[in-house]
């Protein structure tokens, strides 16, 4: 598994514009979170990195959502080489886990590189104006240095936001899988399988 770090997209960047099906169909854009921040969370069913804070997850779901904060999970792996993180079974993580938000699949893969995603997980958070204001770290938890999982990072930074203060701008790096991009000549290469 590589260990690859988010990017750090800049500070105030204006949300990339989305549209997805959740794990029912359901198409979810960004500007159904319209005047309220949004917490955008780039994850997959089957990376160590993410099953490490699954539980967190979804307790930031249940804590942030009747704060008023939108939050929608994005898997946008190439499901084709990793099968277990396929829609039906993101469905079954979704109430595994206990998400309580929308978990979308992003299949082209167009959203995550709009956002310069790298890795699982890739949090980013963005303000009532759809600003960015954080992104990286969950905590400073990894599956191999058995600190707890506490969010404290991103709950400090959606604390600020629902208390109206300004996020601090010292923000550390996630760390996780990196985001199974499909090969530009997969669809070529199954085209051409038994000719």
């Amino acid at each position: 598994m590589a260990r690859t770090p988010s990017n750090m997209l800049d500070l105030g960047t204006k949300i990339p514009s989305f549209l997805l099906p959740d794990t029912d169909g359901k198409q979810i854009s960004d500007k159904d979170f319209k005047g309220k921040p949004l917490l955008v969370l780039f994850i997959c069913n089957h990376c160590p990195f993410v099953i490490h804070i699954r539980q967190q997850l979804a307790a930031i779901g249940r804590d942030y959502l009747p704060k008023g904060i939108g939050i929608v999970a994005i898997n946008s792996n190439d499901v084709v080489n990793h099968p277990d993180d396929a829609p039906d079974k993101m469905k079954i993580e979704k109430e595994t886990a206990g998400y309580i938000f929308p978990y979308l699949f992003d299949e082209s893969q167009a959203v995550a590189k709009a956002f310069k995603a790298a890795c699982t997980p890739d949090i980013y958070l963005f303000d009532r104006t759809h600003l960015l204001a954080y992104r990286g770290q969950l905590d400073d938890s990894r599956p191999s240095n058995k600190m707890p999982v506490t969010g404290r990072d991103l709950r400090t930074a959606l604390d600020a936001l629902v208390e109206g203060r300004p996020v601090l701008a010292e923000q550390k790096p996630s760390l996780g899988c990196n985001i199974k991009w499909k090969h530009p000549d997969s669809a070529l290469l199954r085209s051409t399988k038994g000719d």
